[in-house]
This record gives structure tokens, sequence and C-alpha cells, in this order.
């Protein structure tokens, strides 16, 4: 046997407070979503195995096992799928559909990372009123007091994963451990509750209950709402530190769940199921629990937070949404990322989800439609891959996740009158962004009418007698292939020629980290193109990697634009584009030799 090393197990504890918290949390409100729907022991059973049949399938199929195998170099997430499926479809427009399906996925992600935090950091203060005397407090103060906790964590978000997960981490695993043993102890008082592990009692209740059974998986499915932040954080500590701890979650998660059910046979009418089982257990040792209980629902945020950081940061570079300033919070993992315009907006919107809804069993009743929508893509993403590679096993589970995330879909669809609608609302401000943001830079592109390499090089030798200056000039071009107009301006109708010219080509690749960069090709003497490939998720130093291939250039040029349009829609685009830092600005570009050359575009 394999002895796992202690390096390893800071990994392991590391990511239980980085990826584990949403769904670690969730035995907190699952069963209390539940207990309407319970009117005999059998029920129970059956809802119990219904649970931990949703863990195994949802979680250990779907993410620990299918989704991280297709990782690339460690990173998961939508679009690293979604690189890795492009390239085996041969139709363009299946290339379009797929890409309009993964920009679904990405807003539904971001959708269920506003809930998460407000349902979790609720939930958990509310969890107050187990004392008899404190049921008097009013539910305005438990909202104000879920409004600062929230704001404390957005606020944290600045110091950077790493040092947060320093902190989380050991937390999260006494709290898993509290979890394990609590609901332990309430199985040794019913063990008989051991017997809801067999899938028959599901699928029996789901068959005395008819079309009620669909509102139930509605609720049922909370239990594995954060599964997705297992493969969206996978940058964050790879993939192995992962599903061990994993490993341990699941076994803690069961025996949690178990034990709420068997309290529920022996305490009937409880109505916070977790809470008020812990304070049966010991009125006195409860204090500690309340107090775990509402940090690890601030870990739980974080997970999801941490998760939208990573998908808003691949979005950047690989020009599927708009350029936004990036502090990069570790020095050892390059993927851990800091975007305070994202961090603000969900903050805002979790302060108005909280406002909004009151009480955290209100926002249960509006939660899941981003969970399962997001589950359902990704389960399709993921058939299609394992099909164009001929992975047959893998295919046939891929199918048969993909059906029950359609089943799961499909009953939270009747949340959608209860506030579910909110989660798409949500999900529309990304969505919207991302596809205002890809088609204006499209046409951006074709307004500025690039010239041909061949249109490029008539007008170079024209100017040959042109005296040139000395020294190296930097162009940054978008295509290989053709010549923006700001260089042509630049050049021969201002008359700037340097004797040695550059012009970078920036190509993001489909793996996640690695840069290299070469010369290509020399258009004529004094003209080449230098090219740089960089993966998605690598934080790029291109002043090193000019110094690497021995250029120093005296001036650095680069397109600015000034957007001039009629339209509505590219309007909007104007805004985002002028929010947008620059492309030197993002790059942080040696600003004492930089020239931005603006072009008016009429659109």
């Amino acid at each position: 046997m394999k002895l796992i090393k202690s390096s390893d197990v800071i990994e392991i504890i590391k990511s239980i407070g980085i990826v584990f918290g949403d769904i670690g949390t969730s035995p907190l409100y699952t069963l209390n979503a539940l207990i309407f729907f319970v009117s005999k022991p059998a029920d129970i059973f059956g809802l119990v195995s219904l649970i931990v049949w949703t863990l195994v399938i949802l979680v250990c199929i779907e993410y620990a096992w299918l989704a991280t195998s297709l990782g690339s170099r460690g990173e998961g997430g939508t679009i690293v799928l979604l690189e890795q499926l492009t390239p085996l479809l041969k139709s363009t427009r299946t290339v379009a559909i797929v890409t309009f399906l993964a920009f679904i996925d990405i807003s539904l992600f971001m959708g269920d990372g506003v809930i998460t935090p407000a349902v979790t950091i609720l939930n958990a203060v509310e969890g107050v009123l187990v004392w008899e005397g404190l049921k008097w407090l009013p539910q305005t103060a438990l909202v104000v007091a879920a409004c600062l906790i929230a704001i404390g964590l957005f606020v944290l978000q600045r110091r950077g994963v790493e040092r947060v997960s320093v902190a989380f981490g050991p937390i999260m695993l006494i709290w898993f451990v509290a979890l394990a043993v609590t609901g332990f102890i309430s199985i040794i008082h019913y063990p008989a509750i051991l017997g809801a592990i067999n899938p028959l009692h599901g699928f029996k209740f789901l068959v005395e209950h008819g079309a009620i059974s669909f509102l139930v998986l509605a609720s049922v499915v909370l239990c594995a709402t954060g599964s997705e932040a297992l493969y969206a954080d996978m940058g964050h500590l790879g993939r192995l530190p992962i599903l061990r701890a994993w490993y341990f979650i699941f076994i803690a998660l069961v025996l949690s769940y178990l034990g709420q059910g068997a309290f529920l046979i022996t305490h009937p009418g409880v109505v916070r199921v977790l809470q008020e089982m812990v304070f049966f257990q010991s009125p006195f040792l409860y204090v500690p629990f309340f107090i775990l209980g509402i940090i690890a629902s601030v870990i739980a945020s974080q997970a999801l937070i941490s998760g939208v950081f990573s998908v808003v940061y691949q979005g950047i570079m690989t020009g599927v949404l708009p350029r936004l300033k990036v502090d990069y919070t570790s020095r050892i993992l390059r993927s851990q990322v800091y975007i305070g315009t994202a961090n603000w907006m969900l903050l805002s919107l979790v302060l108005f989800m909280i406002i909004k809804f009151q009480q955290s069993l209100h926002l249960i009743y509006a939660y899941g439609l981003a969970v399962t929508g997001s589950m359902l893509l990704t389960g399709f993403i993921m058939a299609c891959i394992f099909y164009l590679r001929r992975s047959w096993i893998k295919f046939a589970m891929a199918v048969v996740v993909t059906g029950v995330d359609a089943v799961f879909f499909t009953s939270t669809l009747s949340k959608f009158s209860f506030g579910g609608y909110y989660s798409f609302l949500i999900a529309l401000i990304p969505f919207s962004i991302i596809l205002i943001y890809t088609r204006g830079q499209r046409r951006k592109h074709e307004a500025l009418s690039p010239v041909s390499k061949e249109e490029f090089l008539s007008a170079y030798d024209a100017c040959l007698s042109t005296e040139k200056l000395k020294g190296t000039a930097l162009f940054f071009v978008r295509d290989e292939e053709a010549v923006p107009s700001y260089v042509m301006r630049t050049m021969f109708r201002n008359k700037i020629v340097y004797e040695d010219t550059v012009f970078v080509h920036m190509v993001t690749s489909d793996k996640p980290f690695g840069v290299t960069g070469f010369f290509k090709e020399e258009l004529v003497p004094g003209v080449r193109i230098f090219e740089i490939h960089q993966g998605y998720m690598e934080v790029l130093d291109i002043e090193q990697v000019l110094r690497t291939a021995d250029i120093d250039p005296l001036v650095i040029f680069y397109g600015m634009h000034e957007i001039i349009t009629k339209n509505p829609l590219w309007r909007v685009y104007a805004v985002i584009d002028r929010l947008s830092p620059s492309f030197a600005q993002f790059y942080q570009l040696p600003p004492h030799k930089l020239h931005g050359v603006i072009t008016l575009v009429e659109m």
C-alpha cells in the first residue's frame, strides 16, 4: 500500500478548504426542504436513499470520475471541455452550437455562484433559532448578520485563495469530522437506517408518490450543489488531492445524512434536522457547532467564488469575456487569481438575494435551476467528447448521468414560480456580456479592414527610399495573415519606419499552461513575425518572452479604438470595450516604450 506523504496531506486539507465547502454545507438544509414529504418512516428511508445515490451518480461518477478525467494539465471547467471538444468536430455549424451551449453552461455556473453564498450563510445564521431563548430574534436581525458575513467574505478575497485555504482547510476538516461523528451517534440509536443505502428504497419512494416525486427530486438535488466546483477548481490544487479528499468527504456526508434520517424517525416534527440533532445530542457542544457552521458556510461560498474567478479568467484569456483587471495572488499556483470586478458584482447580487428572500427556506425553494442546468450541459459535452474519442465505457456512463441530470433539471423547473427564475435572470447577465462581446469583437475586426500581407509588402516596397529610424519597433497583430490598419497608418502615412520591425502575433493554445516564443518568418528584410503561444491559464510576461528571444524594442505600438455607432447593441459593446483595460495595461507592458495608435471604428 502506497503511503501518502505529509506534503500530500497538506494539499488534501487545502483542497477541502477550497473545493468542498458548498457540498459540505448541504447537510444543513437538504433534509429541511424534504420533511414536508414525510408521512411515515418508509418515506425517510426513501429520501435518504435518494440523497445517497444522488451523491454517487452526480458527484462520484459525473464529476469525480468522468469530468476530472478530462482535465488538461490539472485545469478544469467548462472552457476546458470546450477546448477539448472543438478540435474533434468537423462542422463549423456544430462548433457554433457547442460553443453556444458552453456559453450557457458558463453563465449558469456564475448564477449558481450567487445563490450559494446567500443560502448557506443565511441558513447557518438561522441556526441560532434552535435555542429556545433566542426564538424571539426578528428575521431582519438575521438578514443583517448574514449580509455582514457576506461582505466580510468578499473583502477577504483580495488576500488570495492560497492564504485563505491555509485557514479554511483545517476548519473544514473539523466540520466534516463533526458531520461524521454526529451522524454516527444518531445511527447507533437507530441502526436500521443503514438499510437506506439500498437504492430500492429510493425507487420505491418514487413509484409510490408518483407526480409528487418530481417535486421531491427538485430538493434532493440540493445535496449535490457545489459538485461542479470539484471540477472547476481543479487548477487550484490539481486532480489527485481533490479526489483523495473526496473519499473522506463522501463517507462523512453519507454518515451525516443517514444520521439525520435516523434522528428524523426517532424525533418526528423537527424543522432544522441537522442543527436540532446536534443540539439534542449535546446542548453544550451545539455552541461551537453553530459557530463552526457559520464558518463552514463562509467556506462554502469561497468554493464557488474561487470557481467563478477561474472561469472568468479562462474566459478572458480565450477571448470569450472582455479583459478585466486581474491580480495574481500566488507565486506558486499561477491559476490563483483575484478579479475585482467579478468579486464586487458577485457581492452585490448575493446581498440582493439575501435581502430579497429574507429566509433560507425561501431561497432553498428557488435554488437548483442553475445547478442542474449546468450539470446537464456538462454531462452532454462530456458525452460528446467520449463518443468522438471512442471511449465507449465512459461514453455510456456519461449518457446515463446526462439522463439523470435531465430528470433533475426538469424537476427543478417546478421551482421557477417560487423564485427560481432569478437563477436565469442572474445567468443572463454574463451570458449577454459573452454574446455581445464575442460578436462585437468580430464586428470590430471586420470594421477595422485589415489589409493582406501582399498589400502591406507592396506599400513597404514603395517606401524603401524612406529613411529608417534606428532600433526595433514592435507591432501587435491579431491575425498573421492580415496587417491591422493602425500599422499601415503608422508606417506609411506617418512615415514611422524602423530598421527592424517585428510583428508580434499571440496565439492562445488549447492547453492551460506553457509559453513559447519564436520567429515564424521574415516577410522582407527588416520585417519579421514573432509568434507567442500561451496557455489559456498562463500568466504571460511578454517582456520576459521578448528578452528570451533577444528582442529589445525601442518602441512598442499597439492599437486603440474609439467606436462610433448608432446601433444600440454596438453601443453596449462600445461601453464594455471602453471600460476594459487596454492591451498594454492588461499585459503590463513598459509604459516608457508604449505608443497607442487610436483608430475610429464605425460599426
